[in-house]
């Protein structure tokens, strides 16, 4: 008969744990929170402390039953949720349930689910960590007032269905922000000089640099002909070599946050997906012979920390491999300067670097096996030696004109035989290799090529971009990220155009009125330091109650200003020439959660809706008769259609181009990848870069 209970969060960490402790341990799986806030009320008793007011979430009935049978079969029980705060409030309202006493050495937790981290974690139970409840129980009941207080208060004023949240208003802001910084750009003229130079065979380019030894800015055409004229019939002759040794190091393990970046950049996953990806390489895959294997550690965690046996076992991993020059001469450590780390975790990383994506692939689903490839690769890069590079520098005088051309040749891989991180816009590190170069000798040049071009505006968020901002800027935590970018797009305040956020009509309203009434909610460095003083209340610093007291003080009387002076607003109709299929009606523009849509006037006699459609100018491939629009899907993302729908049902993700195929005459669209934007035909297969890539490579 089973000793002792173990409960968990999901049945699929429950399977693996059972494996490990035998017979003498039940474990079962709480399926999450088992209580929380009503949904229908703000649930915080104002005047008595902020205290929560908890329920038991509906649905739970049997879970908690089966809970309460199993623990009274059993001598101990062991509360074994994640390692986090919101593990550690699961535990203690588990713990209220079962009527435990959260003093007793009752919480068991680890970082990785093998066989040797959940037996030694089960030596060393501790009891529950009441600083992480209240750092848990803050947050939660900060975000109820911000959200159950500002939210009616949009729905009397505005709308009915409007929210606004802590996190989410800032992100929601910084898209916005993002958005009329594009808006109100002035592009800028400048331009560029490459000659194009020969030694004997060998090709290469060089870049205008300076006029008798000044730098000098090219603003115009004039600039251009000027510098032209300088350099008349001038020869090209090296002045100057410079070569030089240069060391490139690896970067450190992943957090959640530059997982999520990554996977996004690498993988085109979204962050909701990384992390849904992740908790199943962290709860466990069955690898067959092997059992039950929990892959990655936590994937919630701001340490880079890497425990010394993981870095023992990856050295002697990367020796055998790759050979002893691979291995650096004392270990890696990364040590972030972000105080919030939780080091009490570690970096992710595979739980055994010898289970290389190799030897578990065919245990692992397309998406499970991607995204352990790229923690596995980080990993096992960040363990490793520097990269060395050659690097030469070259000036050349054409007469009075510098020019100069720089290139780099890989003298020793090191990490980057492995893995090598990438980039928001999808540029390489292409080498540029140099022929070999003496200072005096004179090179021929083929041609000389100037360009004009304008500066760009700031380049609009990706989920990655996002994420990366929002940890530089201090705003949210490792858990906060994802549900944050799913939130802000449900309720239709950004939407996302070829990757990319905008902010919907609904999204700039309700920034709009926020900046006005609610500055401090959309303040980047008050949301930051209020999340600092939320750590604080983690490591036992600052009493939660006082940090709540002392926000929500101020922010009712932000409240009370809003009732008084907040002017209602009504988003009027606007008419349109469409006419009602159904009824004969005028339909009218509507305002809804992704913008505007077309409404019959005669609601709610008829409730005939379309969507607004925007022509793309391109014929349908399918049925000949009809043309590609534009239309979002009901997560708001956009997507490309036949305006003949229901009748044709050809749809698209890709943007379709004006031009056919230069080789069969079929349908040619858009395809973006990593930064790079090239024509496909839907029917041949023809690729070809767009003309805005080709100007961008040169």
């Amino acid at each position: 008969m089973a000793d002792s209970l173990v409960i968990v969060e999901s049945p699929a960490k429950a399977k693996t744990i059972g494996k490990y402790l035998g017979s003498k341990f039940i474990v079962k799986a709480s399926m999450g929170h088992i209580r929380d806030l009503p949904k229908s009320q703000i649930g915080v008793e104002i005047e008595k402390q902020f205290q929560p007011k908890y329920i038991t979430i509906r649905g739970k009935g049997n879970v908690l039953k089966e809970l309460k049978d199993a623990s009274k079969k059993v001598k101990k029980i062991y509360l074994a949720a994640d390692p986090d705060r919101e593990g550690e409030a699961i535990a203690w309202h588990l713990a209220h349930y079962l009527e435990l006493d959260e003093k007793d050495a009752c919480r068991v937790v680890f970082n990785e689910i093998t066989k040797q981290a959940v037996k030694d974690a089960f030596k060393t139970p501790r009891p529950i960590d009441m600083n992480l409840v209240n750092a848990q129980q803050a947050r939660r009941v900060l975000d109820r007032l911000v959200g159950y207080k500002i939210s009616p208060l949009l729905w009397k004023k505005v709308k009915k269905g409007l929210s606004a949240g802590r996190v989410q208003s800032v992100a929601v802001k910084l898209v916005y922000d993002r958005e009329n910084e594009i808006k109100s750009f002035v592009p800028e003229e400048y331009w560029s000089i490459t000659a194009h130079l020969m030694k004997g065979n060998a090709s290469f380019e060089a870049k205008f640099h300076a006029v008798d030894g000044d730098k000098k800015e090219l603003r115009s055409e004039d600039d251009v002909k000027e510098v032209l004229a300088r350099i008349g019939k001038s020869a090209f002759t090296v002045s100057d070599v410079r070569e030089k040794e240069r060391q490139r190091h690896p970067s450190p393990p992943f957090i959640t946050s530059s997982l999520q970046q990554e996977a996004a950049r690498k993988l085109n996953f979204r962050a909701s997906k990384t992390m849904q990806v992740a908790q199943q390489l962290y709860e466990g895959v069955d690898l067959g012979p092997e059992g039950t294997v929990g892959l990655i550690t936590y994937m919630r965690t701001d340490s880079t920390r890497i425990s010394p046996v993981a870095q023992e076992e990856a050295a002697g991993f990367i020796k055998e491999k790759y050979g002893a020059d691979y291995v650096p001469e004392t270990p890696r450590n990364y040590v972030r300067k972000n105080s919030n780390a939780q080091d009490a975790h570690e970096g992710i990383r595979p739980t055994s670097v010898l289970r290389d994506p190799d030897s578990v692939k065919t245990y692992l689903s397309r998406d499970q096996l991607r995204l352990y490839k790229l923690v596995w690769e980080r990993f096992v890069a960040s363990q490793m030696a520097s990269a060395v590079l050659d690097t030469m520098t070259v000036d050349l005088n054409a007469g009075p004109v510098q020019f100069r051309a720089v290139g780099s040749k890989l003298k020793f891989p090191g990490f980057m035989k492995v893995y090598v991180e990438g980039n928001d816009d999808g540029s390489t590190d292409e080498e540029r290799l140099l022929p070999p170069l003496q200072a005096g000798e004179t090179v021929k040049m083929s041609k000389i090529d100037p360009k004009q071009h304008f500066t760009q505006p700031p380049p609009r968020y990706t989920e990655a971009r996002l994420v990366r901002t929002l940890e530089e800027l201090g705003i949210g935590r490792p858990s906060t990220y994802a549900p944050t970018l799913e939130t802000i797009q449900k309720r239709g305040y950004v939407a996302i155009e070829e990757k990319k956020f905008v902010p919907t009509e609904l999204g700039e309203l309700i920034v709009q009125l926020m900046e006005e009434f609610f500055p401090e909610i959309l303040d980047v460095e008050f949301t930051a330091n209020m999340e600092g003083e939320l750590d604080e209340v983690e490591e036992g610093k600052e009493d939660w109650v006082q940090v709540i007291d002392e926000f929500y003080d101020s922010f009712k009387k932000r409240l009370a200003v809003a009732e008084e002076e907040m002017k209602e607003i009504e988003i009027r109709d606007e008419p349109s020439d469409e006419i009602c299929d159904k009824c004969g009606k005028p339909m009218v523009y509507k305002m809804g959660r992704f913008g505007k849509f077309l409404a019959c006037s005669g609601f709610p006699d008829c409730r005939n809706t379309k969507p607004i459609v925007k022509d793309t100018g391109v014929g349908c491939p399918k049925c000949g008769k009809g043309q590609i629009v534009e239309r979002r899907s009901k997560k708001g993302r956009l997507f490309f259609g036949c305006d003949r729908y229901p009748e044709c049902d050809y749809v698209s993700w890709d943007k379709p181009v004006s031009k056919p195929c230069p080789d069969c005459g079929g349908l040619m669209v858009e395809k973006r990848s990593r930064g790079n934007v090239q024509w496909h035909c839907t029917a041949c297969g023809h690729d070809e870069n767009a003309p805005e890539a080709e100007e961008a490579a040169e």
